[in-house]
């Protein structure tokens, strides 16, 4: 996405410092060259909030986060109402949440969430690839790794 949109500043934050330090590597890789519009952050999607002013994104990316499956985990999921809080803190007014999960019980509990949390659900689907937004998608490295296993990617797109 950073290199794509070389205008626009990105911070990508992991909680898992080698995660970080192999995509900041990669970043820094012949394949992307230098991109100046992109930091990384090792850390806790907690703190967030601590790190930067109110209403400072546009959008906030969470690309196939922890599913955190048992029960007694979901206030751990991104997609819980307390991070909702905090992303509707850092969004500005309108501003969108894209996620994209292989995992079929966090995309249901977290459509669940958003609608409890009273967002709009601009679109979704439970087959990103096949979809109308399957050209203009941007592909993680996990969502490569699923894909060739045969995963379909489920994604929303909500507004705040």
């Amino acid at each position: 996405m950073a290199k794509r949109h070389s205008d626009v500043a990105y911070f990508a934050m992991e909680r898992v410092t080698d995660c970080v330090v192999l995509a900041a590597e990669k970043a820094d890789s012949e394949e992307y060259g230098s991109l100046d519009n992109l930091r990384f952050m090792i850390g806790d999607a907690k703190t967030l909030t601590e790190y930067f002013e109110p209403h400072t994104f546009d959008r906030l990316y969470l690309n196939f986060s922890d599913p955190w499956p048992k029960a007694g985990h979901a206030k751990r999921r991104l997609t819980h109402s307390i991070y909702l809080e905090k992303y509707k803190r850092l969004l500005k007014d309108g501003g969108l949440l894209i996620f994209k999960t292989d995992n079929v019980g966090l995309f249901d509990f977290s459509i669940e969430e958003f609608e409890k949390f009273g967002l709009k659900i601009e679109w979704m689907t439970r087959d990103l690839h096949n979809s109308e937004r399957a050209e203009g998608n941007v592909m993680t490295e996990y969502e490569k790794n699923f894909s060739e296993k045969g995963f379909t990617i489920n994604s929303a797109i909500v507004r705040f």
